[in-house]
């Protein structure tokens, strides 16, 4: 495993480490691994999603709380990031046709990695455009998956000047003109590169540092800023799953967290969503920033206590 993860200073890989490359029925590569419950008694695996521009390595750290929970984990790098497959001939460019593309690859890693050779029950854990891509997918995970926790669903952007449907708009006309892999917002550089002071994602600065240095030492798993197509798919992921009869068929229980101060996320929009659905509930955590696992201890430990709460452990006479 060592050719397939990369340490860095103070971010070893986890114990108990499997993991590898599955090849998805459109022919893209998709790095996952498979992380081992390293206490007893053994509660289920948590499917881990991440967010758009993210890797593995990032979530070496949260991998251990939960593999010192029991439970096992099972994550992936989504197409066109981390050390997955790229689109497109630039790799820095973050780019998809479609949510779908996504959620199929989902479907792919349950059916070939993760029923097979994970322990069940089967959790979701999700952040950010990874949440979106959860709540996409969750129609077809009822039967799978038992409980869902989200962390800051990228719905859209905070105060944003225009509507959404006007940049769905001005973004379809974009592609329709064949524009649709030029930058949609900040170009190449990954934004975990920049100075801690200007970051908008958490305020813990040796976490941040941390993260930074993995994209530092290993560029190829880092990505700049998304696509005109990747916001189009976006947002029109964010669409579907805010239609009524779609929210309707979303089945598995949620626990959807929001970041009280979220720059990356419109929090506001994230709490009418969740007021909308049938099996969810809304944790805010005030003063956090959008990547609340990636932020200081008073933040992340309320996320943990929360998961703790929600996701059955040794009273769950099923588990």
């Amino acid at each position: 495993m060592t050719d397939l993860f990369h340490p860095t200073p103070g971010n070893p890989p986890p114990q108990n480490v499997a993991g590898g490359f599955f090849t998805t029925r459109d022919g893209k590569k998709i790095r996952y691994g498979l992380f081992a419950a390293v206490t007893r008694p053994l509660k289920g695996t948590v499917v881990l999603l991440p967010g758009r521009n993210e890797c593995i390595e990032k979530y070496f750290e949260t991998i251990r709380n939960l593999t010192d929970r029991g439970l096992g984990v099972a994550t992936l790098d989504w197409r066109g990031q981390g050390g997955s497959d790229r689109l497109i001939r630039d790799p820095q460019r973050g780019y998809v046709r479609s949510f779908y593309d996504y959620t199929g690859d989902l479907e792919q890693f349950f059916e070939d990695i993760v029923l097979p050779d994970c322990r069940g029950p089967y959790y979701i854990l999700a952040h950010s455009a990874g949440a979106v891509i959860a709540l996409l997918a969750a129609p077809s995970m009822v039967n799978r998956v038992r409980r869902m926790v989200l962390i800051a669903p990228f719905l859209t952007v905070p105060d944003f000047p225009l509507s959404v449907k006007t940049v769905r708009r001005v973004c379809s006309l974009l592609c329709f003109l064949g524009l649709g892999r030029l930058y949609a917002a900040w170009g190449p550089r990954p934004r975990q590169t920049l100075p801690f002071a200007v970051n908008k994602v958490t305020s813990d600065p040796e976490r941040y540092q941390r993260n930074t240095k993995i994209y530092e030492d290993y560029p190829q798993l880092a990505l700049g800023g998304p696509t005109i197509r990747w916001l189009r798919a976006a947002i029109k992921a964010a669409e579907v799953i805010s239609e009524p009869d779609f929210m309707a068929r979303i089945q598995v229980p949620l626990l959807v967290i929001a970041a009280g101060a979220d720059r990356v996320v419109s929090t506001k929009a994230v709490e009418a969503y969740t007021r909308h659905l049938r099996l969810g509930s809304l944790l805010m955590i005030d003063g956090a920033q959008h990547e609340i696992l990636q932020e200081a201890d008073v933040y992340r430990e309320q996320l943990l206590a929360a998961f703790d709460a929600f996701i059955p452990g040794n009273d769950d006479p099923t588990a």
